[in-house]
């Protein structure tokens, strides 16, 4: 069999969709990430209207390209929270106003087997997005983020995500030199907001791209 990872993790993201589906999400399946990009330029963005677009922190949605062609494009109205060149008070700011727009895209740290999204924020707008705020929510959700419970969901941010996060950040946390979580009480601690979402409300509100590769953390 040719690609037998791939055909693995295809069998894995077909058996995941229905349930996410039961759980309100919109589903659809990608084989990479440059077709994950085409499904949200070609199919989602075009079907839900949206006038005006922002992100939250994701490594798998700026590796599909997707961040530089709405940033730079003029279709949409963006609100560009990563734009280094702003201050920390303007950065604070447009993600504050970035819970209202139209469309909302990011990524996931982890997804169960039962369709039940995961994650953990700093400052709680990413999580704050995903809960409520924007008329749409796109997540990108990469193969590698597919665990069997809530419980291994929080073990893998919490051993695994976070501490890979604050390394990519420059932060100053215990984690950074340990390689594992320190429960720390830093300044700089990105584990301050935890998020589950077992359903869409309203249903269809979150779209989910399964995408059959690895990316991001």
């Amino acid at each position: 069999m040719d690609k037998p990872i791939d055909n693995f993790w295809n069998l894995n993201l077909r058996e995941l969709k229905p349930k996410l589906e039961k759980n309100g999400f919109d589903v659809y399946l990608a084989d990479s990430a440059a077709a994950a990009k085409d499904l949200v330029l070609n199919d989602i963005l075009p079907a839900i209207k949206p006038r005006t677009l922002s992100w939250g922190g994701s490594t798998t949605l700026a590796s599909t390209g997707l961040y530089e062609i709405l940033r730079d494009g003029d279709e949409y109205e963006t609100l560009d929270t990563w734009d280094h060149s702003l201050s920390n008070e303007d950065k604070y700011e447009r993600r504050r106003q970035a819970l209202l727009v139209d469309c909302f895209l990011t990524g996931t740290n982890a997804v169960t087997e039962e369709g039940h999204l995961v994650n953990l924020d700093m400052i709680g707008n990413r999580t704050g997005a995903i809960t409520f705020g924007p008329k749409n929510v796109i997540i990108l959700l990469s193969r590698n983020k597919l665990v069997p419970d809530l419980q291994r969901a929080m073990d893998r941010i919490k051993e695994y995500v976070a501490p890979v996060n604050t390394m990519r950040l420059d932060m100053k946390t215990p984690c950074v030199k340990t390689g594992y979580c320190m429960d720390c009480e830093s300044p700089q601690r990105i584990c301050n907001v935890w998020c589950i979402t077992e359903k869409s409300f309203p249903k269809g509100r979150i779209k989910v791209v399964l995408i059959n590769e690895d990316m991001g953390f």
